[in-house]
């Protein structure tokens, strides 16, 4: 699914050394939420623990996916896009700082990601429903409605408001990275020394492995033979896989993302694959999103603005360009 780089989980079942001489297993559980394939594991004193813990994480990530759904027709998210142009709606404080924080990357990424995209759902569908190239005029129709300083927040009662009617907000570039963290965060309080979070490519990581190694994420060469060439450690920190290969429309023999430009309301184009490495899933998923909508110069500039953030690129022809802390060779 994204694939520019694998896991290495070091998945085990036996109780082996951890900390202080305890004896501890690793726990994993697959399964599918929020639409995409997640892979939870945790460190834990015993096996039946470690399964506790995982429903946990479940139940806290179809928690998040209620809240934030807008396909959930009873969700606040849904509630604010019924109200779009009408009247602002009253949301859970939790919703409300996502939203913020979201408007946030916004300004970071000069729009590049923006959750008012969503607007553009039904100009570029990848269904498999589309049987006609949308117009100039159907896209300029789209844009009018997208815009993240048209989401109006106002602290004093917890209400979003979004100015004009038509508009949608929608967070599936920034909601399995939140979902991720939302995980990590929940488990850490009920004190499990360790895990991984991989939330279909937004994965986030606490601890060590039960062996006391570091979590690690292997890099593919970017040309050929699928042979990992290097292994970057993951230490409390997260990272998002992604990849335009995966869902895409094609037209006339040309292949076109699902990364849409919120500005010029088309896909983007020049790049392949993003590795985003930061302390954060969600702000990992947001600004992936970013780099593929600025692309190779302008997404490269942005990370090395930034701090303890690097990214890994993948262009549209398979070369390999990375930011200015990380060292790669890159030789076959």
């Amino acid at each position: 699914m994204r694939s520019l780089v694998v896991l290495l989980f070091g998945i085990l079942t036996m109780a082996m050394s951890y900390g202080q001489n305890k004896k501890y297993v690793t726990v994993k559980r697959s399964v599918s939420l929020m639409g995409a394939p997640f892979e939870l594991t945790v460190v834990a004193q015993s096996e039946e623990i470690g399964y506790i813990n995982l429903e946990e994480a479940i139940a806290e990530v179809r928690r998040i996916e209620k809240l934030i759904s807008s396909w959930d027709q009873d969700s606040e998210t849904s509630e604010i896009n019924r109200n779009a142009g009408l009247k602002p709606v009253k949301v859970s404080y939790e919703l409300y700082k996502l939203i913020e924080r979201s408007k946030k990357i916004s300004e970071i990424t000069e729009g590049a990601f923006d959750i008012t995209v969503a607007a553009m759902e039904d100009t570029w569908k990848y269904d498999g429903s589309m049987t006609a190239f949308p117009t100039p005029e159907q896209i300029s129709e789209a844009v009018s409605k997208v815009g993240y300083d048209k989401i109006v927040l106002n602290r004093a009662d917890n209400t979003v408001f979004l100015k004009q009617e038509g508009m949608r907000i929608g967070f599936g570039a920034i909601g399995k990275g939140y979902a991720a963290d939302k995980v990590k965060e929940l488990l850490v309080s009920k004190q499990v020394p360790a895990g991984m979070i991989n939330a279909s490519g937004d994965i986030t990581t606490w601890g060590t492995k039960a062996t006391g190694e570091k979590w690690l994420i292997g890099v593919h060469r970017p040309r050929g033979n699928g042979r990992i060439f290097t292994w970057l450690p993951l230490i409390e920190s997260s990272v998002s896989v992604t990849s335009n290969l995966d869902r895409y429309l094609t037209f006339n023999g040309k292949k076109y993302s699902q990364f849409i430009d919120p500005i010029s309301g088309y896909p983007a184009t020049g790049i392949n694959k993003v590795t985003l490495l930061a302390q954060s899933a969600e702000f990992c998923d947001a600004l992936a999103t970013a780099v593929f909508v600025l692309g190779k110069e302008r997404g490269m500039f942005l990370v090395n603005q930034l701090g303890d953030t690097e990214v890994i690129i993948l262009d549209a022809f398979n070369q390999m360009w990375t930011s200015n802390g990380i060292i790669l060779d890159t030789e076959e």
